[in-house]
C-alpha cells in the first residue's frame, strides 16, 4: 500500500515539475508572437509576449512586451517600448460576476496606440485608453486613461506633466527621421 501512495505522489508530481520548468524556461528565454495582423518586420530586444488581438504597423520595437486579455490592441508606426512593459485589456467582472471577489468571466477593453510613441521601461497599460501620436511614458507609469497627442506623462497613475516641442516633432516627421 505504501508503495502505491509513493507512486501515486509520483504520478502526480512528474507532470507538474516538467510544466512548471516548460513554462519558466519558454517565457524566460523565448519570446512569443502571434499577431492578428503586422504591416512590416518588427523588431524584439527582449522577452516579449503579444497576444493574437494585436495589430501592428510599420516599424515596431518591442525590448520587453507583454500584451494580454482578448481585447484588441492596435499599434502605430515607430512604436518604441522599454523592458519589461505590461499592456492589460482584460479584467475580471466584478459589477455583475456570479461570485465574490469577482465572477468567472471577463470585461474586455481595446487599447489604440498611435504614431510615434515612446514607452519607457515597466510601464503598465490598462484597457480602454488612447495614448495620442508623438506621446512619451514615463518609466514606471501606470496608464489608466487617455493621453493627449504630443503629451510626456508618468506617474501612477500617469499625469501629464510636460508637452513635446511639436515643432521639432513636425520638422522631424517632414525629414523622415525614424528610429
Amino acid at each position: 500500500m505504501k508503495l502505491l501512495r509513493h507512486i501515486y505522489k509520483l504520478i502526480i508530481f512528474i507532470p507538474n515539475f516538467f510544466y512548471k520548468i516548460k513554462y519558466n524556461f519558454f517565457y524566460k528565454y523565448y519570446n512569443f508572437v502571434i499577431v492578428k495582423s503586422h504591416k512590416s518586420e518588427l523588431f524584439i530586444g527582449g522577452k516579449t509576449f503579444l497576444s493574437s488581438n494585436t495589430i501592428l504597423n510599420l516599424n515596431p520595437n518591442f525590448n520587453g512586451m507583454i500584451i494580454k486579455g482578448g481585447g484588441e490592441v492596435l499599434i502605430g508606426d515607430n512604436f518604441h517600448s522599454g523592458e519589461n512593459c505590461l499592456i492589460l485589456t482584460s479584467f475580471h467582472d466584478y459589477d455583475n460576476g456570479s461570485h465574490l471577489p469577482y465572477g468567472s468571466t471577463f470585461v474586455n477593453k481595446d487599447i489604440n496606440i498611435k504614431d510615434n510613441v515612446w514607452v519607457g521601461s515597466r510601464v503598465i497599460i490598462l484597457g480602454g485608453v488612447t495614448i495620442g501620436e508623438g506621446a512619451i511614458i514615463q518609466a514606471g507609469s501606470v496608464v489608466v486613461s487617455d493621453v493627449e497627442d504630443f503629451a510626456i506623462v508618468g506617474g501612477s497613475p500617469a499625469k501629464k506633466f510636460k508637452s513635446r516641442d511639436v515643432n521639432h516633432y513636425d520638422r522631424l516627421f517632414k525629414e523622415n527621421k525614424f528610429h
